[in-house]
């Protein structure tokens, strides 16, 4: 099992910054792969970003492929995403998600989930 927190959500204007950090239940985030998903008001939870156990993989959506950065701390129990150049369309509740095995992009994959941060974007 593990614990998953997001914060770093606020209001941004676009082309604005933000990080999102998520801190993970201690000793344990070695062994999952970590996924970013948002969900905006009326939409389908999407993939956003995601690295692999020992975080020598990444791979992120077209959307936000160029602008958006995913890290990891093992050691930490960390997990970042970095986000430049935000978009109105990126306006979301962000959720950090852990699963132990490889890294995918389904939804569906991932066991374990945090509560959420929101993102919102003005112009």
């Amino acid at each position: 099992q593990v614990q998953l927190v997001e914060s770093g959500g606020g209001l941004v204007q676009a082309g604005g910054s933000l990080r999102l950090s998520c801190a993970a239940s201690r000793r344990t985030l070695s062994i999952y792969a970590m996924g970013w998903f948002r969900q905006a008001p009326g939409k389908e939870r999407e993939f956003v970003a995601g690295i692999s156990r020992s975080g020598d993989s990444t791979y992120y959506a077209d959307s936000v492929k160029g602008r958006f950065t995913i890290s990891k701390d093992n050691a930490q129990n960390m997990v970042y995403l970095q986000m430049n150049s935000l978009k109105p369309e990126d306006a979301a509740v962000y959720y950090c998600a852990a699963r132990p095995l490889t890294l995918t992009t389904a939804e569906v994959d991932y066991n374990y989930w945090g509560q959420g941060t929101q993102v919102t974007v003005s112009s």
